[in-house]
C-alpha cells in the first residue's frame, strides 16, 4: 500500500514523537499549486495510459506476452491515477469530506495498484531477460496465455502488503489518514520497512539484475554474429529504453522512502520538510505516468502506434511491424518495441 499511505501522509506533519499529526492549513497559495501538479499528473497519467491500452487492444490485440504485460502496466498506472483527485481535494480544503468507507475505498485501491504496476514492471524486466538468455528454451513459457495467468495472479497478490495498515485508515478526523492512536508508533516503522523491501529494494534489485543480463547476452550475440547497422541501432534502443524505465523508477521512488526513514530518526522536523515531502509523494505519483512518455521517447512502434491513434487513420492492420516485442533473438533477427 505504499501508494495510499504515502499519499495521504503527504498532508500530516510528524510530531516530535516520530510519528504524524494533522497538517496545519499552511499558505492557500502552496496548497493550490500542489492541487493543480496532482490534478496535472492525474490527467497526463490517464490519458497516456489510456493511449497505452488503447495502442495494446486494437493494434496489438495483446499477442505476445509482452504486450500482455504492458496492458497491465498501463492498467495498473492509470488506475493509480483515479485516487489523486480526492488527494487534491484534502490538500485544497485540507478537509476530507468524503467518508470514512471512501477513504478506505480509495487508499486500497491506491496501495493494490502501485505494487500491481511494480510487480508488473518487475515480471515484463525477467521475461525480457529470458528472451534474450534463450528464447527457445523459455519460448513456452512465454505465452500471451501464460502472461495472462501470472498476471491475474499479481493483482490479488498485490493486496496482501497493503492489508495490514488499510484497516486502520479513517476520516474521524477530518482527514483521510493513518489512525493516529498508536498506530504510527507501533506499526508505521515495520510497515514503512516491509513495504521499501517489497515495493523498491527486491523489484529494483530484480530489474538490475535482469538488465546486466540483458545487456550482457545482446553483446554476446552481437561479437558472435556479424550484424547489421540496423539491428545495432534497435538494441541501442532496447538498452536506452530498459534504462531509462528502471531509473524512473528509482527517481520517483526512492526519495518517498528515503524521506520516511530520516523521519523516523529524525524526532525534530521543520515544517518546510513537510512540504518538501509533499513533493516527494507527488514524485512518487509522477512515476506512473513516466512509462508512456518513455515508450514514445525510446519505442519507434510506439510513437507510430500513438500517431496512428491520435490522427484517427487507423482502418486496419498497420503497415508497420505491430509487435511490441523489446526483443526475439530468433537466429539472426531481432525485434523490438
Amino acid at each position: 500500500m505504499s501508494g495510499a499511505v504515502y499519499n495521504t501522509v503527504s498532508i500530516i506533519e510528524p510530531n516530535n514523537g516520530g510519528g504524524w499529526d494533522e497538517a496545519h492549513p499552511g499558505s492557500f497559495s502552496f496548497n493550490v499549486i500542489l492541487s493543480v501538479l496532482y490534478v496535472v499528473v492525474c490527467i497526463v497519467g490517464l490519458g497516456g495510459n489510456a493511449l497505452v491500452m488503447t495502442a495494446m487492444l486494437k493494434l496489438d490485440q495483446m499477442s505476445t506476452a509482452t504486450t500482455v504485460y504492458i496492458f497491465n502496466l498501463a492498467l495498473a498506472d492509470g488506475l493509480f491515477m483515479v485516487g489523486l483527485p480526492f488527494i487534491a481535494y484534502q490538500n485544497l480544503q485540507n478537509h476530507w469530506p468524503f467518508g470514512n468507507l471512501a477513504c478506505r475505498l480509495v487508499m486500497v485501491l491506491d496501495g493494490v495498484n502501485q505494487f500491481t504496476s511494480v510487480f508488473c514492471l518487475t515480471v515484463m524486466s525477467v521475461d525480457r531477460c529470458l528472451a534474450a538468455a534463450s528464447p527457445l528454451h523459455f519460448g513456452q513459457w512465454r505465452s500471451p496465455r501464460r502472461a495472462k495467468v501470472v498476471t491475474l495472479l499479481l493483482w490479488p497478490l498485490s493486496l496482501l502488503p497493503i492489508l495490514p495498515m488499510a484497516i486502520h485508515f479513517s476520516a474521524d478526523s477530518g482527514h483521510c489518514i493513518l489512525d493516529p492512536h498508536g498506530v504510527f508508533d507501533t506499526w508505521w516503522p515495520v510497515f514503512i520497512t516491509y513495504t521499501f523491501i517489497l515495493g523498491f529494494a527486491l523489484p529494483f534489485s530484480i530489474m538490475i539484475t535482469s538488465f546486466v543480463v540483458l545487456v550482457v547476452t545482446l553483446r554476446a550475440c552481437r561479437q558472435g554474429s556479424p550484424q547489421s547497422h540496423e539491428r545495432q541501432r534497435l538494441e541501442g534502443q532496447v538498452t536506452k529504453m530498459v534504462a531509462a524505465v528502471a531509473l524512473a523508477f528509482a527517481i520517483c521512488w526512492l526519495p518517498f522512502y528515503a524521506t520516511n526513514f530520516y523521519a523516523q530518526h529524525s524526532p525534530d522536523l521543520e515544517p518546510a520538510f513537510s512540504r518538501a515531502f509533499q513533493f516527494v509523494v507527488l514524485l512518487s505519483y509522477s512515476w506512473s505516468c513516466a512509462n508512456p512518455i518513455l515508450y514514445a521517447c525510446f519505442s519507434e512502434v510506439f510513437r507510430k502506434h500513438f500517431h496512428t491513434l491520435l490522427c484517427r487513420k487507423w482502418h486496419g492492420p498497420p503497415h508497420f511491424d505491430t509487435n511490441t516485442e523489446i526483443f526475439s533473438l530468433h537466429d539472426a533477427e531481432s525485434s523490438m518495441v
